[in-house]
């Protein structure tokens, strides 16, 4: 074992190793005893592709396509498979297509100005039902459920079944006609407030309201062979299985645990209806994902976990079989078939070939502390390499990492994106600060008219509680976040002085900009996050990073896509403008080719080298790594 300081370790995980080894997989559906999952490829430009698995072996279904789906800017449900048939939205142009068994791939749907999402098939009635959503509109796109029709081009975009709402999602049919789905306006977010309806598919204006209404969040219908229609929602506090036996509904298993987290995307129900009585499922407690079987109606409720070595879990599909995509505490994560009958998991592919030394692999460490609104959560993961160790009384260089969303929610699964950090001598304390997913309502809403505040405040606790515990260096804290968490990293920067270094990744400097300069689904985010806009353009104004520089006193690296339309280039080049003309060290790398969020390995590579050789120069160590120069001013 060698000696050397914090940060300049050598490690075997290269940057190039964060992409090239590993592929972004889905939970994938088990059709008729076919397998069907999603990967994504970095090392092609993020392209992702549905692939099937059969007796006869492996195949790639869409090899000259890509899957992805723009509605709401962030998609989901961009394919499904039912009866042999498949169908997914093709990307960029957003047109949808269909193979049948023994056919080629044909066109059901012009993109252009549509979008589609949700997709939901019947086969059995020679349909497609999707979500779509009209760019052609002003002055924002206006979306609606829509039926195509499997035997036409569909060359007006199908026939619009459910229309008036700003947003949908999940439409899903029954097997007598029935068409349910989730619906929600301006100014809510679908975790805030929803109203789940049921119509006749035949008179989809005839809508009767079954669920959720103002402050419920009920997302996730799914119908159960019996008829009854499932559906996650939280009056209790959390997001809870409930069940509509056609006039009343009611939770079938109420526990202060969430079976779902918050809808960014609009994929399929997160859960597996098995049968009548039985849903396969995952609920999310203290951090932890359980994997498990519900059983209902047959008497008192209850929950019978599956034995699993993971932490972290995502489900969907119906019947005996299911696919799911499980999260280690120890290794990549992998697509697994699950037999709700036998109980057993048997492993499909995993997301990477990679398998590190179990020595070098730094594991998940909950880390809580009392803050004034009560427990705050976080996951710290201390630097580990067998090879190295520290010289007596040095402490670690730490980064704080603040999530997007901000209602988002991070696990303590594997990463290789984190053991790049830790295998070089660096700590990582990922916080799941208030406003965080996946500790109920009352815990997300911590955040409400408070965005700016009480996550900066978190961010900051985990760092200081690092620091008291010994496992930090209080003159090399830093802080990382993308989108929302770029918001929390600048806001920190601006208005505290516990850390000395920041990297932003798309971030938002600029409150007001984002209020009045953004898509769609996030148009009206910030009412309660921050206040309504303009009434409350003062307290923008008052939290605003780029206004309030005065307090800013470390250097800072920021990275922006230039494609980004959630978060646009303006945000990150005014920033940069002004913390040089305040005389700061900035680097500033724009990739031209990326949108929200870093799909191409050629940047996820660039990203991680510029962080490392950022830091480096920052907090005084030498990686071991060659690295290209950084233009830092």
């Amino acid at each position: 074992m060698r000696e050397a300081p914090y940060g300049s370790w050598h490690s075997p995980i290269t940057a190039a190793e964060l992409t090239a080894a590993t592929v972004g997989l889905s939970p994938g559906l088990v059709d008729d005893g076919v397998r069907h999952w999603t990967q994504a490829h970095p090392e092609q430009g993020g392209r992702v592709t549905l692939w099937r698995e059969d007796a006869s072996g492996r195949a790639e279904v869409t090899p000259d396509a890509c899957l992805r789906s723009g509605v709401n800017e962030y998609g989901g449900g961009e394919w499904t498979v039912a009866g042999g048939v498949v169908a997914y939205s093709s990307w960029p142009e957003g047109s949808l297509w269909v193979i049948e068994p023994g056919l080629p791939a044909r066109q059901v749907a012009p993109g252009g100005d549509f979008r589609h999402a949700a997709l939901h098939l019947v086969p059995g009635r020679r349909l497609l039902l999707a979500v779509r959503e009209d760019h052609s509109a002003a002055p924002e796109p206006q979306t609606t459920i829509v039926a195509l029709d499997l035997d036409s081009d569909n060359a007006e975009g199908g026939r619009v079944l459910v229309a008036g709402a700003d947003f949908y999602a999940h439409p899903v049919l029954s097997a007598d006609g029935r068409l349910a789905w989730v619906e929600w306006d301006h100014p809510d977010l679908p975790w805030d407030s929803t109203r789940l309806k049921v119509a006749p598919l035949a008179e989809p204006g005839a809508a009767a309201t079954v669920a959720g209404g103002p402050g419920v969040s009920a997302l996730y219908p799914a119908w159960s062979p019996d008829g009854s229609l499932l559906f996650l929602a939280d009056p209790e506090g959390f997001w809870n299985f409930h069940r509509w036996d056609g006039a009343h509904a009611e939770v079938v298993y109420p526990a202060p645990a969430d079976f779902c987290g918050p809808l960014w995307v609009l994929t399929p129900a997160p859960y597996a209806v098995i049968d009548d009585h039985r849903i396969g499922c995952t609920a999310l407690v203290h951090g932890y994902a359980a994997l498990g079987v519900l059983h209902h109606g047959d008497g008192p409720a209850r929950l019978e976990l599956i034995e699993s070595d993971a932490v972290a879990a995502s489900v969907t599909g119906a019947g005996p079989l299911a696919l799911a995509v499980l999260g280690y505490p120890d290794r990549p994560a992998a697509l697994v078939e699950i037999d709700w009958d036998a109980g057993s998991l048997t492993t499909v592919k995993s997301s990477s070939d990679r398998v590190l030394d179990p020595a070098l692999v730094s594991r998940a460490e909950a880390v809580s502390w009392q803050g004034p609104q009560g427990e705050v959560h976080a996951w710290y993961y201390p630097p580990t390499n067998p090879g190295f160790a520290a010289p007596e009384g040095e402490l670690p260089p730490v980064q704080v990492w603040s999530h997007g969303g901000p209602t988002a929610f991070s696990g303590p699964e594997y990463r290789i994106a984190t053991q790049f950090w830790t295998s070089r001598g660096i700590g990582v304390v990922d916080v799941n600060y208030g406003g965080s997913s996946g500790y109920g309502r009352a815990y997300r809403e911590r955040l409400r008219g408070n965005w700016g505040v009480v996550d900066v405040r978190d961010c900051c606790d985990a760092a200081l509680t690092l620091v008291e515990r010994g496992l930090a260096d209080p003159a090399r804290l830093s802080i990382r976040g993308g989108s929302a968490g770029g918001y929390t990293t600048l806001a920190a920067l601006a208005f505290t002085d516990v850390f000395s270094a920041g990297i932003s990744l798309y971030g938002i400097g600029d409150l007001e900009t984002l209020a009045t300069d953004t898509h769609k689904f996030e148009a009206r985010y910030l009412d309660g996050l921050v206040a309504p806009y303009p009434e409350g353009r003062q307290l923008y104004l008052d939290r605003s990073p780029i206004r309030h520089l005065e307090g800013l006193s470390c250097p800072m690296l920021i990275l922006q896509g230039g494609q980004d339309k959630v978060v646009p280039p303006s945000q990150a080049e005014a920033m940069v403008a002004a913390v040089r003309a305040k005389g700061l060290p900035v680097a500033y790398v724009l990739f031209p080719d990326e949108g929200h969020g870093f799909r191409r390995a050629e940047n996820v590579i660039a990203t991680a080298q510029a962080a490392l050789a950022f830091l480096g120069t920052v907090h005084g160590f030498t990686p071991a790594d060659e690295l290209p120069e950084l233009d830092l001013h």
